[in-house]
């Protein structure tokens, strides 16, 4: 498949756009919501709210085009959906991951939604995302106090009534990122991943629906944590939460011809998981440029042309930070190239998901460690970049999952032979 490298003009311009916020709005804030963990960022969301609309609109703009494209004959013009949200994705978690994490959005609920959801639905769900003038926040829940990379091992079940045509969710889930936003703000959702058959392990996972203000839905902690402390992390638990018939998303049947559910979910990561490196990419960013103006300052710069072997310490350091976002952005730039191609990405995004967890660990510890005691003080940005980037391996499925993921692909091996 052919990767285009160059950016269209008119994501160029929200590029400018969005950098004069992330500078202007996010970085002079960033360490008063660091130090204020639960402190909502209201004063951003006015400002990037237009602008997260209106990609969520080319979202839906393409669902219901999807059905007469099909029909036409003329040639259909490659999408760069996936790509303009990769470009957004990174520069506001250059201007700060923990806010741009706790701005409203369809985020991970809507990657779910795509990947399971009938046409039908991601219209009736999506819609809130794109219209109105009111912020709507998105969320996905499937990690659970005995269940975090096991997926198998989810408690949280939906039972079906058939006397009022309802679902019946009992159960907890936790670390769900902005998990509070979707329930108490109007117009929020979150994706809700239970088992309809514990008996079937992955097969019986579906996922469903909840609104905000549902019945039996109560957030009961946010975590305090070590990074991207703007950011909203919650649990959850629902206790009898009834939900209407049609909020399940895709087939209720367990194993039927055509059932997403566990497959599902892999496809919701699939989307996911280069945007999440497209995080770590920013964040890496922040904190290679900031050094590199640094030394400027110092009189230190970086020859590129140079031999090797001439350059000093410092300067190869900084050399070896850039290969290593860059890599991470070429492999991250492809896992998006084939979800806008809407070729199958399993290996490519699991792959860019862990070099680029990688390479902002490396690249933020080394931007402290050039620095010295200034970059190890909480009076530059330095150390915080260095907090938020640690999540990169962690969320999303560890560096360890996602690498088991490379390998079965790579060697073909089922999840029994190699795990």
């Amino acid at each position: 498949m052919a990767i285009d490298f160059e950016i269209p003009e008119f994501i160029q311009q929200q590029q400018m756009m969005v950098q004069y916020i992330a500078e202007t709005t996010m970085r002079p804030y960033s360490r008063d919501l660091d130090e204020n963990e639960h402190q909502r960022p209201t004063q951003f969301i006015e400002q990037i709210w237009p602008i997260l609309k209106e990609q969520q609109k080319s979202t839906l703009k393409k669902l219901t085009e999807a059905s007469s494209a099909e029909k036409s004959d003329k040639p259909k013009r490659p999408s760069v959906t996936y790509l303009r949200l990769m470009l957004l994705v990174e520069m506001l978690s250059w201007g700060d991951a923990g806010i741009y994490l706790s701005l409203p959005s369809a985020a991970l609920g809507g990657a779910a939604i795509e990947a399971v959801g009938t046409t039908e639905q991601k219209i009736q769900f999506l819609t809130r995302f794109a219209e109105g003038d009111q912020p709507a926040w998105g969320a996905m829940a499937m990690t659970e106090p005995g269940a975090g990379s096991d997926t198998s091992a989810i408690q949280t079940t939906a039972v079906f009534d058939e006397n009022t045509n309802e679902w019946i969710l009992n159960g907890e889930k936790i670390f769900c990122t902005s998990g509070r936003l979707a329930l108490e703000e109007s117009n929020g959702l979150v994706i809700v991943w239970a088992t309809l058959d514990k008996k079937s392990g992955r097969a019986g996972m579906k996922p469903f629906v909840v609104e905000a203000g549902t019945p039996g839905v109560t957030v009961v902690k946010s975590e305090i944590k070590h990074g991207i402390r703007a950011s909203d992390t919650a649990a959850i638990v629902f206790q009898n939460a009834r939900l209407p018939a049609d909020h399940i998303l895709g087939s209720p049947d367990v194993g039927s011809a055509g059932d997403k559910g566990f497959k599902g979910a892999m496809a919701t990561f699939d989307a996911s998981r280069p945007l999440v490196a497209a995080g770590a990419l920013g964040i890496g960013r922040a904190a290679l440029e900031f050094v590199k103006e640094t030394l400027a300052k110092e009189g230190i710069e970086i020859p590129y042309g140079a031999p090797y072997h001439k350059l000093t310490a410092v300067q190869r350091d900084v050399m070896d930070m850039e290969a290593d976002l860059k890599a991470a952005y070429l492999l991250t730039l492809r896992a998006i190239s084939q979800l806008d191609a809407k070729q199958s990405n399993a290996l490519e995004a699991s792959m860019a998901k862990v070099k680029a967890g990688k390479a902002v660990t490396r690249v933020t510890q080394k931007a402290v460690e050039i620095l010295g005691p200034m970059g190890y003080s909480r009076e530059w940005l330095v150390e915080k970049w260095m907090r938020d980037g640690r999540i990169n391996s962690i969320y999303e499925g560890t560096d360890q999952i996602n690498t088991l993921i490379v390998a079965r692909r790579l060697l073909d091996y089922t999840r029994k032979e190699l795990s």
